[in-house]
């Protein structure tokens, strides 16, 4: 058999990856029947069909299937080639990052600190969204790296790898005065807000109070620490908030720290595929010392 068309071939990928040829069309800036003739053509040198109708939409048939787990590698390849090639320009090193709404920026920004130098000129792009759109964007290709509360499993992320950078253990805080009731039984005397359950530190929150045997009441879920500190001081609720910001909150002198918990960890993770392991930002990441950055001052 001789060569195929790769148009025709990155085509297909494209109507496979969008589900329907209209928004293949929308995203390749084709009209529909140009795709669906390249489609076509592509189906004859291949001698069989790559999509059957099921309803009003298409579905992959099985040779549909095994085309594109291969053209799924080799534009995949492709791609990596490309930013291997930009950020090896020096004139170009884009460097796009995804973070965690969860995660406190103040020391997300410590961690993102590393990724500067004065000697090399580099375009630092932040993005803000959930663990799990981030991740998709970077298998997408279209993030270099991200910073998360949790890391993820190589064996079942192909080819991609997460550095544990740091932890910190969660404080809860109030207006004063702090309930009298010891720590953690307060707890139960006044609304709280945590972080949201959808975060790993919120998921692990709700684990405690519940190994604790604690009867709390949710007021809110908040991922922005400031936010929550400002509905909390308004609200008369209590609310969470990492231990490193203890020297911040008691600058304030309308709140109280009222308990620890060190054994609850809020974790940083740097998650990036292993196309950009050679990236000079992601090295200066992944090799920085941020034991300072997650200690406790000493008071």
């Amino acid at each position: 058999m001789a060569h195929i068309n790769y148009n025709h071939l990155y085509y297909f990928w494209q109507v496979y990856q969008q589900g329907s040829v209209v928004r293949a069309a929308e995203v390749l800036h084709l009209t529909p029947q140009t795709i669906t003739g390249q489609i076509k053509a592509l189906e004859d040198r291949l001698q069989g069909k790559l999509f059957k109708r099921k309803g009003r939409g298409l579905e992959p048939s099985e040779l549909g299937e095994l085309v594109f787990r291969y053209a799924d590698k080799m534009f995949t390849l492709s791609q990596e080639m490309l930013d291997i090639v930009n950020y090896r320009k020096e004139s170009n090193l884009l460097f796009d990052v995804g973070v965690a709404d969860a995660l406190s920026k103040r020391l997300v920004s410590g961690v993102l600190d590393a990724a500067v130098v004065e000697d090399e000129q580099i375009h630092l792009r932040c993005f803000e969204s959930t663990h799990e759109m981030l991740l998709e964007q970077l298998s997408q290709h279209k993030l270099d790296m991200i910073i998360s509360d949790c890391p993820i499993d190589s064996t079942q992320e192909e080819g991609l790898f997460s550095v544990k950078i740091g932890e910190c253990g969660v404080s809860f805080w109030c207006l004063n005065p702090p309930p009298v009731t010891p720590f953690p039984a307060c707890l139960e005397e006044r609304r709280l807000l945590i972080p949201g359950r959808r975060s790993m530190l919120g998921r692990k929150l709700l684990n405690w109070f519940s190994s604790q045997g604690l009867k709390v009441e949710i007021l809110g879920e908040f991922d922005d620490a400031a936010l929550m500190k400002a509905f909390g001081a308004a609200h008369n609720a209590i609310f969470v908030a990492p231990t490193l910001y203890a020297q911040d909150f008691y600058a304030d002198e309308r709140m109280v720290e009222i308990g620890r918990v060190e054994n609850i960890m809020e974790e940083y993770h740097a998650i990036f595929a292993e196309r950009m392991i050679q990236h000079p930002a992601v090295q200066r990441i992944c090799n920085r010392d941020y034991s300072s950055l997650f200690t406790l001052p000493q008071t």
